[in-house]
């Protein structure tokens, strides 16, 4: 029960958080969805910073193994980019969306310092990866004129969470598209 239980609520408090930010819900909220007691959120999670911490967490375990699986699916350096991209728009869904480092990040003031060091690492994390894959798709020549791996990484994750942040402003998925288009056409 305990761990079923704990999944749900994560799931039910992920799903808020993206579409409407850490402050955008409650533990009322989550005990409607999921079908509990409010109190008997507590037992898994004590303060709502508990559970921002536990969801990053989750989601920083998640994000890392998905691009263990893109690198292991993906032999150049630009398919892996573009197999990146195409999960951070899936994310936004219809715009009314963000993945959740950026939907916690918008809402920093809000969160302990737990939460905001498993985001600063997540993005250390991210941008490793990024410059792995922008160094491999140099070196196999499917990244058209790369530039540093390092500096390409740090703007490819920005302009990533930038282009759903546009999305999600605009409540229109066409955003994204269009803040990536200059980016997908060196991928080939």
């Amino acid at each position: 029960m305990g761990k079923d239980t704990r999944t749900a609520l994560l799931d039910s408090a992920e799903r808020a958080a993206r579409a409407k930010g850490i402050d955008g819900f409650s533990y009322a909220d989550l005990a409607e969805e999921v079908g509990i007691r409010k109190a008997s959120i507590h037992y898994h999670f004590p303060t709502k910073a508990d559970l921002s911490v536990a969801m990053m967490q989750r989601y920083a375990e998640t994000f890392l193994t998905l691009c263990k699986d893109i690198e292991a699916t993906n032999a150049t350096g630009a398919a892996r980019l573009l197999v990146l991209i195409g999960k951070y728009r899936d994310a936004i869904g219809n715009g009314r969306s963000l993945c959740l480092c950026v939907a916690l990040s918008g809402t920093r003031d809000s969160l302990p310092p737990e939460t905001i060091n498993v985001i600063r690492g997540f993005r250390a994390q991210m941008i490793d990866w990024l410059r792995d894959s922008f160094a491999l798709g140099r070196q196999d020549g499917s990244i058209h004129n790369p530039a540093d791996p390092r500096e390409e990484a740090a703007a490819c994750l920005s302009l990533l969470e930038g282009a759903q942040l546009a999305a999600r402003a605009e409540e229109n998925a066409a955003a994204f598209d269009g803040a990536l288009s200059a980016l997908k056409k060196r991928l080939g």
